[in-house]
This record gives C-alpha cells, sequence and structure tokens, in this order.
C-alpha cells in the first residue's frame, strides 16, 4: 500500500471524523480530492468532473464513490489497507445517488469538504434536497491537532529545510539573480529530502519589502537584505516552511538594529506559545516587541499559519483570533518588517505545541547571516 502511515492512523482519524460529524448535529459529511482526503485516507490527487467522494456518515462505516477507471489508485491507499466499502460506477451512472445510499436514512443537515467544488455540491444537494454545511468545523478540528506520526513527518520536514538554509551563504552573492539563487535553492530542497518543491523566494533588496515577492531577474547588489523563505513537501506529504534573512556584504547599523529587534520579536512569540494561551496572544508577543521600538507599523501581517500536509491551514496566529492553543498544534511563528523601496525581513520557524511550551522545528541562526565571500 502507498501511504506514509499504518492503516491504524488512518482507523483513527476516521473513527474521530465521525465523532466529530455527530457532535457538530450532521448526519454526514462528504470529502473530495484535496488535503482532507489525503489527511483521512491517503488518497492524492485533484476534483475532476468525474465525482471522488469519501462519505463519512455520523452513524455507521465511511464509504469511497470513486469512478471505476481509478478504483486501483485509490484501493492502493488506507481504503484497501482498511478494507472500506467502496461504490464504484462508469459514466452514464448516477454518482450522486451512491453518494446519498452511503449516507445512510434520511438527511436533514450534511456538511461538504471546502475543497468539493460546486460542479459536485449543487447536483448533490438537489438530490438530497437539504442544505449543504461547510465541514470545516469537523475537519479543522481533526487535523489542527497532529498525532505521533505527524509531528514525527514535521520533525523531518524541518531537518531537510534547515539543511537547505545551512546551504544559502553559499549560495548569496553580489553579481547573481534571484532567480539563479533560487533555481540552485531549489535543487537543494530535493537534494535533501524533499519530493516536492512548494515555493522558494528570493527577496533582496527592496523586493524584501513586498512580503510575497517571489524571485526576478534583479541582480543581487552588495550590501543588500536577502529574505529567502522556502518550503516544500517530504515524501510523506507534509510540509517545511522556514525563512531566513540574509546580508550580502555588511549592513548598514540602522538596518542590523531592526533586524536584531525582529529577532526578539520572533523569540518572545515563540516563548508565549503554550497551551491555553490564545493564538492573538502568541500574536501580540511579537508585536508588542516591535511596538515598543517604534515599528509596528512595519510589521504588515498575522505572526503565523498552522501547517501539516499542506502549507497553510488552521491555527492561524494572527489578532482577533482567541482560538486557546492545545498540545499537538503545529503552525509557523513568522514576524516581519517591511520598508518600502529599502529593504524588508522575516524570521520564521514551525513550533509545535507540547505539555507545558513548545518544541521548536528549525534550529538555523535567527540572527542576519552573511553570505559567504569569495565564491
Amino acid at each position: 500500500m502507498s501511504t506514509p502511515f499504518p492503516a491504524s492512523v488512518y482507523a483513527a482519524r476516521l473513527d474521530r471524523a465521525r465523532a466529530l460529524t455527530a457532535e457538530a448535529g450532521l448526519d454526514a459529511i462528504v470529502v473530495g480530492p484535496g488535503p482532507d482526503l489525503t489527511y483521512l485516507a491517503g488518497v492524492e490527487g485533484d476534483t475532476i468532473e468525474r465525482l471522488t467522494a469519501l462519505v463519512i456518515p455520523a452513524t455507521g462505516e465511511p464509504t469511497v464513490v470513486v469512478p471505476r477507471m481509478e478504483l486501483a489508485k485509490v484501493r492502493d491507499t488506507a481504503v484497501g489497507a482498511l478494507g472500506l466499502a467502496v461504490a464504484d460506477w462508469v459514466d452514464g451512472e448516477d454518482p450522486y445517488a451512491l453518494v446519498t445510499a452511503a449516507m445512510g436514512g434520511s438527511v436533514s443537515r450534511f456538511g461538504v469538504a471546502d475543497a468539493l467544488p460546486a460542479l459536485h455540491v449543487v447536483p448533490l444537494t438537489t438530490r438530497l434536497d437539504a442544505r449543504p454545511e461547510l465541514a470545516t468545523p469537523v475537519l479543522r478540528e481533526s487535523r489542527m491537532i497532529k498525532d505521533a506520526a505527524e509531528i514525527a513527518e514535521l520533525r523531518r520536514a524541518g531537518d531537510a529545510i534547515d539543511a537547505v538554509h545551512r546551504r544559502v551563504p553559499g549560495l548569496l552573492r553580489a553579481g547573481r539573480t534571484e532567480r539563479e539563487v533560487a533555481a540552485d535553492i531549489a535543487a537543494a530542497l530535493v537534494e535533501e529530502g524533499h519530493r516536492t518543491v512548494e515555493f522558494v523566494i528570493v527577496a533582496s533588496g527592496p523586493n524584501g519589502a513586498d512580503p510575497h515577492h517571489e524571485v526576478s531577474d534583479r541582480v543581487i547588489q552588495d550590501g543588500d537584505i536577502v529574505v529567502v523563505d522556502i518550503g516544500g513537501a517530504v515524501p510523506s506529504g507534509y510540509n517545511s516552511d522556514s525563512t531566513r534573512t540574509y546580508t550580502v556584504g555588511t549592513p548598514d547599523p540602522e538596518t542590523a538594529r531592526r533586524i536584531a529587534v525582529l529577532v526578539r520579536a520572533q523569540q518572545a512569540a515563540v516563548d508565549a506559545v503554550r497551551p491555553g494561551v490564545t493564538a492573538e496572544q502568541v500574536d501580540a508577543a511579537a508585536r508588542d516587541v516591535l511596538a515598543a521600538e517604534g515599528l509596528a507599523e512595519a510589521f504588515l501581517h498575522r505572526t503565523g499559519h498552522g501547517i501539516g500536509v499542506t502549507t497553510h491551514e488552521e491555527p492561524y496566529i494572527a489578532p482577533g483570533n482567541a482560538l486557546p492553543l492545545r498540545e499537538g498544534m503545529a503552525f509557523s511563528i513568522e514576524p516581519g518588517i517591511y520598508f518600502p523601496g529599502q529593504w524588508g525581513s522575516r524570521i520564521e520557524d514551525i513550533v509545535v505545541v507540547t505539555a507545558d511550551g513548545c518544541t521548536n522545528l528549525n534550529t538555523t541562526p535567527h540572527e542576519l547571516t552573511p553570505a559567504l565571500r569569495g565564491r
């Protein structure tokens, strides 16, 4: 079976999802291809015009509805390992009738995963004569708390991305373009254990003031501050995401001072993480350090986001999010400061909440790191 975890892990996830479905007062949830289906059953792939769906009733056993032409691929996952019921269909048959039957009995409330497109939601709703609801609360609760197997994969991803960041100083130098450096980093991501490259940001000089700059043909210059934000998925599908700030040459003293303040702000947020503290309190821990140094207006985004089978997921470490942290949550801590037309800086680690604090999955230096000379 081509799944990264034992069948027992997926069985526990399905049981949890079924219990949460009942707790939410839903009769069933319908999950299409996407990260939720990967998480629950190890099935990868994208939604197409032919319906594939995992149906989880509040009572009863899950069923996978799948085109017969996709049957072999689906059975080579936790679906086959667990012996889940499969309802296959061919063109000309009605897959929505199979979904309805898999729900069992009359349905007054059902949830759909956010990745299930209207192409399938609308005909399913018509057949059931019931209004769909987002299954996000059920699936978010399932995925937000990482089990031991997931934490091990996130640690593996953290080690792999750290190995890439250790190589970055040797790749940065004046005269190279951002695109050239990014190509070398992408190759390093694969060499250090990632199966896919999800993103590479190399933002030099004024480009660093754009938090979502990717790469360009700008030539890196002596004296540049360079933001390198990179991530990818390891073979299990779990993701890395880490940002460091580098300097090519010697930065001016005020720039170095501001980045040192950012490093303190990032550490303050990490230190604030523990069960019971809210997401907004962690965000405030970073924001308060920056505000005390007059840098509040330079911080343009939330402090962090969850990570797992996707790079961005719950919980979001942001102002206004009163969600209490719980052991097993995994998310980034990544405050940044940005000065349009000049430079920017961001420091990012992935942390996992423990019983009395958190474990940091990234261990490369947080301070402004110089590029190696003489290459």
